[in-house]
């Protein structure tokens, strides 16, 4: 059972105090429903106001490193410093309608030695502050889920593998070319499932819980920790090409080596 390194407890400190104010004004969602004024301005308070209570706890704890953020945007940290991508409410639509799966994403990433802009994946976590579960991963130590190790499952066969995606919608994703990769994959596998928080469908592949994820037009506070999350648990994270760039984000296909393997042919069969 590994111990948390001194800046993974910092992390998860943020994403614990973060998600215990989303978790108060989740509660007051349910009566924000039947108002008249509706509670997407309520959410997008609760969204900065966690992105807020995350970044005054991580600059803190390292006020030289630079920030890559949903709701700000970026903060340069100083030369040569890593910095840290974060997602506040990853599955903001789940919870502006009372919809209890949503998380908060905290990656850290290294710059390239040579300067010449953002290399790998160092840490990642993704925080459940509705299930209280905190998947994290470290590159080179491995996944978990609080002290439990994690490993992606190990199916083999298209026909039974649980397949996660995302589906696009008004203004994001292009439904053309999802549509096609949906027709090749759909009746190749036991099931689809589409729960609207990209980060919490990279760990739950990681915790074998679903067999493969696609989607595209994402962002890199969407997938950056789910990415390191996936790979220490032993799986596989591409672009729709097949490369391995260190955050899979405008394309993203995972699993097993297995099944990556096979929903990467069929994808690129659709996509002809």
């Amino acid at each position: 059972m590994p111990a948390l390194s001194g800046l993974m407890s910092v992390m998860e400190k943020a994403a614990r105090k973060a998600g215990s104010k989303l978790r108060r004004d989740f509660s007051e969602i349910e009566q924000l429903q039947v108002s008249m004024k509706g509670p997407a301005d309520f959410v997008t308070k609760a969204d900065q106001k966690a992105e807020d209570t995350i970044f005054r706890e991580l600059e803190n704890a390292r006020p030289d490193w630079g920030f890559l953020m949903e709701e700000t945007g970026e903060i340069a940290g100083k030369e040569g410093k890593p910095r840290f991508i974060v997602d506040p409410l990853d599955g903001t639509s789940n919870f502006l309608h009372g919809i209890p799966h949503f998380a908060i994403s905290i990656a850290v990433q290294d710059p390239k030695p040579d300067g010449s802009g953002w290399g790998d994946l160092y840490m990642g976590l993704v925080y459940n502050p509705i299930t209280d579960e905190s998947f994290w991963a470290e590159r080179g130590k491995g996944a978990f889920l609080g002290h439990k190790r994690l490993r992606v499952s190990a199916r083999r066969k298209l026909s039974e593998a649980l397949v996660a995606t995302g589906v696009p919608f008004k203004g994001h994703g292009d439904i053309e070319e999802w549509g096609k990769i949906y027709a090749a994959i759909a009746p190749e596998v036991a099931g689809i499932r589409r729960f609207g928080a990209a980060s919490l469908d990279l760990a739950w592949l990681a915790a074998g819980r679903y067999d493969g994820f696609w989607e595209s037009g994402l962002s890199p506070w969407d997938t950056a920790a789910g990415c390191l999350i996936v790979r220490e648990a032993g799986g596989f994270v591409t672009d729709y090409r097949g490369r391995s760039p260190a955050i899979a984000d405008a394309q993203l296909l995972a699993g097993n080596d297995q099944l990556h393997s096979r929903l990467h042919k069929l994808l690129v069969g659709a996509l002809k």
